[in-house]
């Protein structure tokens, strides 16, 4: 996929892409595959892909649903889906949240280069994230972190009240949404929309969209080790 195609992908579901928006997705391109070569941050490395497989398909669960307020990417990595949201919906405050610190240092470059405006690093795990912004965002998403029911106890505690919880999927979305079911109604989520999209090469996505109608317990996130051993 070219610059161009994914400027006409996205006006296909409803979101317009302007010159400047080109521009700073071309240069996130070059950061990535620039960085790419002296520290891990994706396997996939032609341009080509990096603007369908991270970029394209960051923007899919977006169709219908312009994200507003403070969104918040679990384990964003290398800033997908957050960075890009970010380039789309100017608007829009991001948080970055991501463990590891090499990432964080080319999340800040790549906020540095492109010039974005209202969005934040945070060299964080997301259970140690909830201490101190519980229920503090309007929409959280995750891509490629980890098994829905253990992605629900790092993500939904940091969703407000009527918030949107995105999990970006692969093939195996749907069945992981039912064995999340019991975790999402411990954690106050009900299931909004589940959507099936699949990109040019036919890797499947499944994208789920959990509406939060019950405040979090207390009691969640547990630590890491427990949420891992004993997802709920």
């Amino acid at each position: 996929m070219t610059i161009e195609e994914l400027r006409k992908s996205s006006e296909e579901i409803g979101i317009h892409l302007t010159d400047e928006m080109l521009e700073q997705f071309e240069a996130y391109c070059g950061l990535l595959q620039e960085w790419n070569e002296k520290m891990n941050l994706t396997a996939i490395k032609e341009k080509d892909e990096i603007i369908e497989k991270h970029f394209h398909d960051s923007l899919l669960p977006l169709y219908n649903r312009e994200p507003k307020g403070t969104a918040a990417d679990v384990g964003t990595g290398a800033g997908f889906p957050g960075i890009v949201w970010k380039i789309a919906y100017p608007d829009l405050h991001v948080v970055l949240i991501e463990p590891t610190g090499k990432r964080c240092t080319f999340l800040k470059e790549v906020i540095s280069q492109l010039k974005l405006k209202d969005i934040e690093v945070f060299n964080d795990r997301a259970e140690e994230h909830a201490q101190k912004h519980r229920e503090a965002y309007d929409i959280v998403t995750a891509r490629a972190v980890a098994n829905l029911s253990i992605l629900a106890e790092l993500c939904v505690p940091l969703l407000k009240k009527d918030g949107l919880f995105i999990a970006m999927k692969g093939a195996q979305g749907h069945t992981e949404a039912v064995q999340a079911d019991h975790a999402m109604k411990v954690l106050g989520c009900v299931l909004e929309e589940e959507k099936d999209t699949s990109l040019s090469e036919g890797d499947h996505r499944v994208n789920l969209f959990y509406r939060k109608k019950e405040h979090t317990p207390a009691e969640y996130p547990r630590n890491y080790g427990r949420i891992k051993n004993k997802p709920l």
